[in-house]
């Protein structure tokens, strides 16, 4: 797939203006502000007073209906974002025929239409698919992105989801999350024969297909951040063990063999090392490993049980959970298990504690009060905010862009967990569908 992006080529950028300008702070309003003053979207992240965009995304003009699919795509993409809100086709007045030519502006203000997204869709002599796509500001009446992409038909889907990526960057600044994937663990039968395999599907919850055949129990897979790679742990042959699985060709390897129980690996940012929990003799502590030597080094020494490690963005620090303090409790210390701290000290206990790509939030879990609840907080601690509660939520892990949330939850009586997603504000929670019970969610990088 590629992207054209030739400065001089009439369909690429022809006002180079911020439209939307994004910000967030951990205390006051999340903004989005635009250039001009005809739209603001302020949202309040201790209440979640969200007002989001309005704005037209128009079937993209092809001989068949692959153009008003990936339309579709896009809208709902920015729809789950929370942050905008594509207006009902049926209220539009102009139809857009040829979308290299500017549309009538005052068509799409009456409409309160404050961005606009056009297109066409179309095929080359090889047999690709070519999209093309304009984003208007309609107040301004100012093109600011013109994109054209060529893929093979089935990849439409993908196609897509890069439109909502540029789209979303263009309107807030910020890198989207859409062309993603998330490796979850896919659960089936009853509560007491429950049969779990591992499964890999779009961020929206399509294309899904399996990684294993649930033959083995299997939990926690986590994303390699540099390449097409998954690591987890299962109980193949009654032995828990660590393995990496390569998406692309299914090859599965053992990261090592250890005495007792190993558990919640995960990869370092760089990709070249997997931290770990091993449980020997009744305690659990953490260590690391090189995956190109495959060297072992311990980084915690207690009687206690140190587990769900997770490194910063930089490598430089890991946050853990241990009960060596009576009940799990949150931990931060350096990469080589030096300085190691206390964080949480709210009541209840907190666990699965995981580092936002952007370095500036932990999230994790917390149980108080016979409930379970999603949450962040700053890396020493402060700033802590529940997102979300209910009778069993467990397992969040980040966007790639460190402002979506997803994690399972299996609510008071329910057969099984299932996935759903919340941004940081609190207020943008929404099931994410899948065709069997879903729980151990991990979200990708963006895909190259």
């Amino acid at each position: 797939m590629s992207a054209y992006s030739n400065p001089t080529h009439p369909f690429f950028v022809s006002g180079i203006r911020q439209f939307v300008m994004f910000s967030l702070m951990l205390i006051g309003s999340f903004a989005i502000v635009p250039g001009t003053a005809h739209a603001l979207v302020e949202i309040d992240i201790n209440q979640g007073n969200v007002e989001p965009l309005p704005m037209a995304v128009t079937d993209f003009i092809s001989d068949d209906d692959v153009g008003t699919k990936i339309s579709a795509v896009i809208a709902e993409d920015l729809r789950r974002s929370g942050l905008f809100a594509p207006i009902n086709k049926a209220a539009f007045i102009q139809k857009i025929s040829n979308p290299d030519v500017s549309p009538r502006f005052e068509d799409w203000r009456v409409i309160n239409a404050q961005a606009l997204v056009v297109g066409r869709v179309s095929r080359e002599g090889d047999g690709r698919l070519k999209a093309e796509f304009r984003l208007w500001d309609t107040f301004a009446a100012e093109q600011l992105i013109g994109q054209q992409f060529f893929t093979q038909p089935e990849n439409w889907r993908r196609v897509a989801h890069i439109i909502a990526d540029a789209i979303y960057e263009k309107l807030t600044g910020e890198r989207g999350y859409f062309d993603t994937r998330v490796v979850f663990v896919s659960e089936t039968g009853p509560r007491k024969e429950r049969q779990k395999q591992l499964a890999i599907m779009d961020q929206d919850g399509a294309n899904l297909r399996f990684l294993t055949q649930g033959n083995d129990l299997v939990l926690t897979p986590r994303f390699s951040p540099s390449r097409q790679e998954v690591t987890y742990m299962s109980f193949a042959n009654g032995q828990p063990r660590v393995y990496l699985l390569q998406l692309e060709t299914g090859q599965r390897e053992i990261v090592g063999n250890f005495p007792g129980m190993t558990f919640s690996p995960r990869f370092s940012p760089d990709g070249q090392r997997v931290i770990m929990s091993l449980e020997q003799e009744g305690n659990a502590n953490i260590y690391t490993m090189d995956l190109r030597s495959r060297a072992t080094t311990r980084l915690t020494d207690t009687s206690a049980i140190d587990t769900s490690p997770s490194y910063s963005p930089e490598g430089n620090r890991i946050v853990f959970e241990s009960d060596r303090g009576g009940r799990q409790q949150l931990y931060v210390m350096n990469s080589d298990g030096t300085n190691q701290q206390r964080i949480s000290y709210g009541d209840g206990s907190y666990s699965t504690p995981v580092w936002s790509p952007r370095g500036d939030l932990i999230a994790f879990t917390k149980q108080s009060g016979g409930k379970f609840s999603i949450g962040v907080m700053r890396p020493d601690g402060s700033g802590e905010r529940i997102l979300t509660t209910g009778f069993h939520n467990e397992g969040p892990t980040w966007s790639p862009n460190g402002r979506v949330i997803m994690f399972f939850r299996q609510p008071a009586g329910a057969a099984g967990p299932q996935l759903y997603s919340i941004d940081l504000t609190g207020y943008n929670e929404q099931r994410v569908e899948t065709p069997n019970y879903g729980s151990d969610p991990a979200w990708s990088p963006l895909l190259k």
